[in-house]
């Protein structure tokens, strides 16, 4: 296989009926799928000019720290609310059904650093969308965003107008 699509399963009526499950552990499981996805993402900032890596757990852990690793810059951890020992900022944002928050050290990016934010998927953009609002309210500059797949459906996009966005595996639908 050399296609990253075909590494991705699919699982009709999960976790409701209608839902097309896009099952993304199927590409990490996969030496071949895994080294595939890294290096597409790294081809897809190969001449961008940064400073640090931006993940969110877990999955943005699994694909932005090897990035990171191979460009030879920082990675930081942006997690669920009270997971971080330290200071931190945060932001909430809204779910299908409540809202969750995020948080990041507070010291962990430094006024002018270039930022690049690497997620498994975007769906709605919230979770991104927050990452974002930290990232600049420390005084960073997101350069670019990458997501391994994107479900095009759910218009995650929009609440990233004016960021450099891309995405390796689109799906139309939701």
């Amino acid at each position: 296989m050399s296609n990253l699509k075909d590494f991705v399963t699919t699982i009709p009526d999960f976790p409701k009926p209608g839902i097309m499950f896009r099952d993304i552990t199927t590409i990490v499981n996969s030496g071949e799928g895994l080294k595939l996805a890294i290096d597409q993402l790294l081809d897809a900032i190969k001449d961008l000019d940064f400073d640090l890596v931006v993940g969110s757990e877990s999955r943005g852990f699994v694909f932005g720290t090897p990035v990171a690793y191979e460009r030879g810059k920082g990675f930081v951890l942006v997690r669920k609310k009270g997971k971080l020992p330290r200071e931190t900022i945060s932001e909430s944002y809204d779910l299908e059904y409540g809202s969750a928050t995020l948080e990041m050290h507070k010291d962990a990016i430094k006024p002018g650093q270039k930022v690049v934010i690497v997620d498994d998927l975007i769906a709605t953009g919230g979770t991104t969308e927050a990452i974002v609002k930290m990232v600049e309210k420390e005084g960073g500059e997101v350069v670019k965003i990458l997501f391994v797949m994107e479900l095009a459906g759910l218009k995650g996009r929009e609440k990233l107008k004016g960021y450099d966005v891309t995405s390796l595996i689109t799906y139309e639908g939701a």
